[in-house]
């Protein structure tokens, strides 16, 4: 196991897709060092940023001790492994990761776990904005493996979301869950804010808290007194079952528990 430890505190953004098991695999502490990084404008080496060590333990592959809110694209494309970071961790963690694990212990920043195909990211901390969001100008958002958080997530989350899962388990999440989403499962374990779902072709939500709202273009179907979250996982219900989004001509999913929304009640007489 390689160990990194910040040498400072960082206060220019730093590129480091390097920090990466794939990349490390199979090299020497000197080597890992020599790992080329940018912090701000300026070419550096890993090991004239973080303090690194190698244990006779095999797991985690990495493990990053310290505030590395400065840091970023951690794993990038990592195929293999798994990372730890014992502290806050930088915007685009885990992009296009398509295997392996990622735990944050701490906060993890913007675009977490952008083009995700698969593997597991565990964020114990809150989630910036645009969680499993692509960059703006492009229409495909996480593809597959699971995001977990236990804290907050940021606005614009699981933007054109075509696949896997994400469990949110805090009630602060920010507007536009879900926007555009195409497939795959989101599954909140508590509250949810304004325009979830909005725009979604495709995919399901679910929500085990209460709603401030629906949407006004998505249709009640049915009540459900359960539904499957994963292969392992259900969420009791009873659930409201909303179609949508038809102004995209949807058929996306909308789970809203009828137990915490009282004010959906008036819905049920278009059953």
């Amino acid at each position: 196991m390689i160990t990194l430890t910040p040498l400072k505190k960082f206060q220019f953004p730093i590129q480091a897709e390097c920090i990466n098991p794939d990349i490390f695999q199979g090299k020497t502490v000197e080597e890992i060092a020599g790992l080329e990084v940018w912090e701000g404008n300026k070419q550096k080496k890993l090991g004239d940023l973080f303090k690194i060590e190698e244990t006779t333990a095999e797991t985690p592959n990495i493990t990053v001790n310290g505030d590395v809110s400065q840091v970023r694209r951690i794993g990038l494309g990592m195929k293999n492994g798994e990372i730890v970071i014992n502290g806050n961790a930088g915007m685009h963690l885990g992009e296009k990761m398509s295997g392996g694990k990622i735990i944050v212990n701490g906060d993890a920043g913007q675009w977490t776990g952008s083009d995700m195909k698969k593997g597991i990211i565990e964020i114990h901390g809150n989630a910036g904005d645009y969680l499993a969001s692509p960059y703006r100008g492009s229409s495909t958002g996480m593809k597959g493996g699971k995001i977990i958080v236990d804290g907050d997530v940021g606005s614009d989350s699981a933007c054109y979301m075509h696949g896997g899962l994400i469990k949110i388990k805090s009630s602060n999440i920010g507007q536009f869950l879900g926007f555009h989403m195409c497939d795959g499962t989101i599954h909140v374990e508590k509250n949810a804010t304004t325009r979830l779902g909005t725009n979604m072709t495709g995919g399901k939500i679910v929500v085990s808290g209460s709603v401030e709202e629906v949407m006004p273009t998505f249709t009640i179907d049915s009540i459900k007194p359960k539904v499957k979250i994963d292969d392992a996982e259900s969420a009791a219900g009873p659930f409201y079952v909303f179609l949508g989004d038809l102004a995209e001509k949807g058929t996306g999913k909308l789970f809203v528990s009828k137990a915490n929304n009282p004010h959906l009640s008036n819905y049920e007489k278009f059953l």
